[in-house]
């Protein structure tokens, strides 16, 4: 993961995420509709476009992942991802070889709550989807999965595995085909509120995440933290330029394709296109 790592050993200085435009919302009337959108997943080849709705019309779950593919007609119009069901499914993110999609789902089968399950890409769309071991899942809830640049560690929110409160921010290394166990994210970025919906910027060794005293009653903002020697601070929070006041800021994501651009989902009400949208920003981190 570059110069600098998980590790607990190594030096990394603190970093600054500087937002270098102002919030755009994005595809509206394709992506971003009246119903609510969350978390959007780029394809590294920038083909295919995924995200997780709870109440888009035509779906076939509870909440559902859509897909868009483009062509040289332009984007298609958005269907449930196959490997959607009638279950919930959400937060999708694609590995960045683009090998695999990861997404949570409530389906029968699992380990309890929502656990992450990832589905191979294959040449004429997608393989069937896998449940991740004991390693990640556990009897609670996991979320908002998102790999690291190179693609060897796992970033996700768990409540069933102990921590510092609701939902923590845990990391798991692949190890060959299967998953090392996961550990807690070191430092004081796990509280006694809840951390959510986390994805890596930078090479690696830094992070933006979702944060809320309780996520189910209390506004929700993004914050950026980054490593310094081996721990990850308590993180600062993003401006307006894409937190709300009061308001709920979620789902970060980064583009494949240009990951100068962070995706999030929010309502903002000078643009909104319904009760929660995605936007996208361009940023650098900065030393």
């Amino acid at each position: 993961m570059g110069a600098c790592c998980l590790s607990q050993a190594t030096f990394c200085k603190p970093k600054v995420l500087d937002l270098i435009s102002t919030a755009e919302l994005f595809m509206p009337g394709v992506v971003s509709t009246e119903a609510s959108e969350v978390r959007l997943a780029k394809s590294p080849d920038g083909k295919t476009l995924l995200w997780g709705s709870t109440n888009r019309p035509g779906g076939i779950g509870g909440w559902d992942i859509w897909l868009s593919r483009r062509s040289q007609a332009g984007w298609s119009v958005p269907q449930p991802a196959p490997f959607d069901s009638t279950a919930n499914e959400f937060d999708p993110t694609f590995s960045p070889d683009g090998r695999y999609v990861y997404f949570f789902s409530n389906r029968p089968g699992g380990l309890g709550g929502d656990d992450i399950y990832r589905a191979p890409v294959a040449s004429d769309g997608f393989a069937a989807a896998e449940r991740l071991g004991p390693e990640v899942n556990s009897a609670g809830d996991e979320w908002a999965p998102s790999l690291s640049p190179d693609g060897k560690t796992l970033l996700f929110a768990t409540n069933g595995r102990g921590g510092a409160g609701k939902h923590d921010l845990f990391t798991a290394r692949i190890d060959g085909t299967g998953f090392a166990t996961a550990r807690g994210l070191p430092g004081a970025i796990n509280t006694p509120g809840d951390e959510f919906d986390a994805t890596f910027v930078a090479d690696g060794n830094a992070v933006v995440f979702a944060r809320s005293r309780d996520a189910e009653n209390d506004p929700i903002a993004l914050y950026f933290s980054s490593l310094d020697a081996g721990r990850y601070g308590e993180g600062t929070v993003l401006p307006q330029t894409v937190n709300v006041d009061a308001g709920y800021t979620l789902g970060p994501t980064i583009d494949w394709t240009d990951r100068s651009i962070l995706y999030f989902s929010g309502h903002r009400a000078e643009v909104s296109a319904g009760k929660m949208d995605i936007y996208r920003v361009h940023f650098r981190v900065k030393p």
